[in-house]
């Protein structure tokens, strides 16, 4: 893998920290936390949203909000081109190396990441050359079935687990499986809305209006709906207890 904070300074990108918004509702306790990510056989869990997206010019996206994250309150959008082209834009070295050791990338920035909700139903993402505003719609029949079931227990690996092959069979997703480095990621889904609009630009080109995510991202293991949607979701990794490959 190539050093994130390398590949930072070569192009020029500006180390920053992310900014969150705290707008965004995730019950009580506190809205971050941070802890050492290098111990070996720990579990580390990530909660907030993720995003993802099709647009007509080819490109999709995939935008992960933390509010409760053990590198703090963080976002981060992975990108992938009409091309196949891969790109990771992180906000700080320590983001970029985790996330692009668990996932696949051809290319990490660090760019300043900024995501807004100002209301229930609307999303903006500022991130380097992304600058991207969505609205999302009600629950679909998946959605409201993802709803029903408890947090507590949809947040749980152990149930992730179970529901791994019926998530596969019914919508082809995977909801456990092996990420990069000997790693193991379990990703609880506790909601889901269909996104309805969307405004999308890279570098300043639009690229174009809400589209299917097709064909599917290939960042890792783990997909997004092949619809525009937001999910409520807690990922859990499992560190391998050796040191990585």
């Amino acid at each position: 893998m190539i050093e994130a904070a390398t590949l930072g300074r070569a192009a020029g990108h500006l180390l920053r920290p992310t900014r969150v918004s705290r707008r965004g509702r995730l019950g009580t306790g506190p809205s971050g936390y941070r802890r050492t990510v290098t111990r070996r056989g720990q579990r580390l869990r990530f909660d907030g949203w993720i995003l993802g997206l099709g647009t007509a010019s080819g490109t999709r996206l995939v935008v992960g909000h933390w509010p409760r994250s053990p590198l703090g309150p963080v976002s981060d959008v992975m990108v992938q081109r009409p091309d196949g082209h891969r790109v990771l834009l992180a906000p700080t070295p320590e983001v970029a190396e985790f996330v692009g050791s668990t996932y696949t990338f051809d290319e990490v920035r660090l760019v300043p990441v900024t995501v807004e909700r100002p209301d229930d139903s609307s999303w903006t993402v500022d991130a380097g050359p992304l600058q991207l505003h969505v609205t999302s719609g009600r629950r679909p029949a998946l959605g409201l079935l993802l709803h029903a079931v408890p947090a507590s227990l949809a947040r749980s690996p152990a149930w992730t687990g179970l529901i791994d092959l019926p998530a596969r069979l019914t919508t082809g997703l995977r909801t456990t499986g092996s990420a990069g480095n000997g790693r193991t990621e379990w990703y609880g889904v506790q909601d889901l809305h269909r996104l309805t609009t969307v405004t999308a630009t890279w570098d300043g080109a639009p690229l174009g209006a809400i589209a299917p995510v097709r064909p599917p991202v290939t960042f890792g293991f783990g997909s997004v709906p092949p619809w525009p949607s937001v999910v409520r979701v807690t990922s859990t990794v499992q560190l391998p207890a050796s040191p990585d490959p």
